[in-house]
């Protein structure tokens, strides 16, 4: 099926009732609800994610990311200012989001668990090159930056339900949320392969540009050993868990289609007319209007009938977004 091809920003946009947006996970991981899309006749089916593996055939793999989310949020000791550790430059510098901004102009310095900062640069677009000057250990101790729609700070619960049970590899800021659903159980029972894409804050920035060939991604560290790339390769069909999966998949490609082990960054934007060679199913959850996740999945599933399943999801009370439910393309 070829996907519906639009550039419009607002082509991709629908009205969600905020009493649908999942704020707490479900009591155990596998309990979510999916919604399955048949792309070959446009069907649509109402099931759970426990059906996952039923959906599976001989000789498929599914590839998984194992990235883990980092504790990156801190505060001032003075609890004033809020710094979202980004992107670690070398041992005692970091790119960071700073807020409140107007009170860390250059040369600006408070203690973060016991370390002098330093506002060493102000970039353009108001993130923050801050000079440490001892190291501070971002696996512990700090804060899960959980996205702005959930709209509360983490706590001890999401240290377990924030990262997947394959979490492996710190770095990070946000979760490949279709993951979470995934118990150690279901995993023993499926061919599986990990590759590593390490989530950056720019999952949740806006779409600022109506045209969408204007818009830019950030680029994100992504990795693919020698092993995985072999199963893949090897594979009947492949199903790609997130779309922070498929972005690796479509990086590590080759022009045959196949997929070569490689570590690099990629700033890829998947939306349609974008032609997929390297995934035939796709789990992912429920995204946020006029986002680049929606723009992928219409890649994938065509726009119309993304957005009409979307339309359906709502009238079905489904959970929206990170602790939601799932959706299933084939």
């Amino acid at each position: 099926m070829v996907a519906a091809m639009s550039s419009r920003l607002s082509d991709y946009d629908y009205d969600l009732p905020e009493h649908l947006i999942a704020h707490r996970p479900l009591s155990r991981r596998k309990d979510s609800r999916m919604m399955v899309l048949h792309r070959n006749d446009q069907r649509i089916e109402h099931r759970t994610f426990a059906d996952f593996e039923s959906y599976l055939r001989s000789g498929d793999v599914v590839v998984l990311n194992n990235t883990r989310v980092l504790a990156a949020r801190r505060f001032s000791d003075d609890g004033k200012i809020e710094f979202l550790f980004l992107e670690r430059l070398d041992a005692l510098r970091w790119k960071c989001l700073v807020k409140p901004g107007r009170k860390m102009k250059i040369g600006a310095t408070v203690q973060i668990v016991g370390s002098a900062a330093r506002v060493e640069t102000i970039l353009a677009d108001g993130e923050r090159i801050i000079a440490l000057d001892r190291e501070i250990d971002l696996h512990t101790g700090g804060l899960l930056p959980l996205p702005p729609y959930v709209g509360r700070q983490s706590d001890v619960e999401d240290e377990t339900r924030y990262q997947t049970v394959f979490a492996q590899i710190p770095g990070a800021l946000a979760a490949p949320t279709a993951g979470l659903h995934f118990t150690p159980e279901i995993l023993n029972r499926i061919p599986h392969v990990f590759v590593t894409l390490h989530v950056g804050t720019g999952t949740f920035r806006p779409v600022q540009s109506e045209d969408l060939s204007d818009h830019r991604m950030h680029a994100e560290r992504f990795s693919v050993s020698a092993e995985a790339a072999k199963s893949i390769n090897g594979a009947r069909r492949i199903a790609a868990i997130g779309t922070t999966t498929v972005r690796v998949l479509a990086s590590a490609q080759r022009m045959n289609g196949s997929i070569m082990e490689q570590e690099s960054a990629t700033a890829i934007f998947i939306r349609p007319p974008h032609k997929f060679r390297s995934v035939d199913l796709l789990l992912t959850n429920f995204h946020l209007p006029r986002s680049t996740l929606l723009m992928l999945v219409s890649a994938f599933a065509g726009r119309e009938f993304v957005l009409a399943a979307y339309a359906e999801a709502i009238r079905e009370k489904y959970r929206f977004f990170s602790y939601g439910d799932c959706m299933l393309i084939l």
